[in-house]
Order: structure tokens, then C-alpha cells, then sequence
């Protein structure tokens, strides 16, 4: 996917947890860019993702301005086909 066409991608992520590693491999083998915040030790990072998201558990995931979820649903919307329409910019084609 070119990076250039794709909406900017937010992860909220432990260094430790399996379902960030499984959502970053996901968006790795698309070769999708994402800015990744570690919120192990930044409690005021934490608390801004929960403050944004409603939500307590890692990782919390941002396509452009809406909010995804957590890996289970990003993996549902590369099941059901929409991820990759979800990451192309609106009026762009991939």
C-alpha cells in the first residue's frame, strides 16, 4: 500500500502484549505505516487512550479519525474485506 494514499494509523501499545504484536504484524504485512504509543510507562499516555477510546486494554487501534478498536476488530475488518478500503485516503485509489 502506498504510504502516500494511506490514512494515518494509531496503535496504543504494551511492549509485552500478544494482541499488539499480532495488530502490528498484521498492518507490517500490509506495509502499512502506523505511529505506535507505548503506554507501558507513560501513565499520562494511558490515560489519554482511555480517555479517547472509553477502553482499558491494549492495543487501541485509530484508522484517520475513527477509532477501530482493539486487534480482534482489525482482524474482523481484514476478514470481511474493509481494512484495506478503510486505509485507502477518501477519494484516492490505492
Amino acid at each position: 500500500m502506498a504510504n502516500s494514499n494511506q490514512q494515518p494509523v494509531v496503535l496504543y501499545t504494551t511492549r509485552f502484549c500478544p494482541y499488539c504484536v499480532r495488530a502490528k504484524a498484521l498492518l507490517n504485512s500490509k506495509d502499512v505505516a502506523y505511529q505506535e504509543l507505548a503506554v507501558d510507562s507513560d501513565q499520562g499516555l494511558r490515560r489519554e487512550m482511555i480517555q479517547k477510546s472509553k477502553r482499558t486494554s491494549v492495543p487501541q487501534i485509530w484508522i484517520g479519525e475513527t477509532h477501530v478498536g482493539g486487534c480482534d476488530e482489525l482482524f474482523q475488518l481484514e476478514r470481511t474485506g474493509t481494512l484495506d478500503n478503510m486505509l485507502q485516503k477518501q477519494g484516492e485509489s490505492i
